[in-house]
């Protein structure tokens, strides 16, 4: 895909380049980042110019992650990073996708992480044809999820070893977002489970009076 620029109204997010590598090595030494996200601890230089001159790149044209820089509108820092990532199932019939995202320590608590969010949860469900938005990150991380809350996703319980970290295996928060929660229409429709079950549901015997009208009618007729 060719990358495209979002905009917000404090905002702009667009695909990382080469100039952004100071900036990124400088935010992933916060050790909050090394601990919650998958990026390498520790973290080198080296990696930050792989992530910015071919990784990033590389996943916008092979459609693997949607990288997104988001800097400021006023003076262009780097506040994170954002993107839709596990694109398998996008242009399946599950058209699904996933959120994720980083913040600068120094970025943080300025509201700057929901509005990013924000855009590409928008740009996901009107321009990607997405019908269901995930987040996934490991347990505990509190700040990650308090982002996911307030752009509307439902949180849908705790998945078992699901994230391999540093070695060991560790249990994931899962959520969700649909486009109906934000009173967008789906090209596929959605059958809550509740709805289904009552669909599907058994309808009960209605009971028929036999031709002498003395109870109930046999389910068969007998043979002599």
């Amino acid at each position: 895909m060719e990358p495209v620029t979002l905009t917000t109204e404090r905002l702009v997010l667009r695909p990382f380049r080469p100039s952004d590598t100071d900036a990124v090595f400088a935010a992933c030494q916060d050790p909050d980042i090394q601990r919650w996200t998958s990026v390498p601890s520790p973290y080198e230089r080296a990696h930050a110019e792989d992530f910015t001159g071919r990784i990033c790149p590389g996943n916008w044209r092979d459609d693997v992650t949607y990288d997104f820089a988001v800097v400021t509108k006023s003076d262009g820092a780097l506040v994170g990073a954002m993107g839709l990532v596990r694109l398998a199932h996008l242009r399946s019939p599950e058209h699904q996708a996933e959120l994720g995202y980083w913040t600068a320590r120094e970025r943080r608590r300025h509201g700057y992480t929901g509005e990013a969010a924000r855009a590409v949860i928008e740009w996901a469900f009107t321009r990607l044809g997405v019908e269901r938005l995930e987040w996934c990150s490991e347990a505990g991380n509190e700040g990650s999820r308090a982002v996911a809350l307030g752009a509307g996703f439902r949180m849908e319980g705790t998945d078992r070893a699901r994230i391999v970290h540093q070695g060991t295996r560790r249990d994931a928060w899962r959520g969700a977002l649909l486009p109906s929660d934000w009173g967008l229409p789906s090209t596929t429709p959605y059958l809550p489970a509740k709805a289904s079950m009552a669909a599907n549901a058994p309808q009960e015997e209605q009971e028929e009076p036999e031709a002498s009208g003395r109870g109930r009618a046999a389910t068969a007729p007998s043979v002599a």
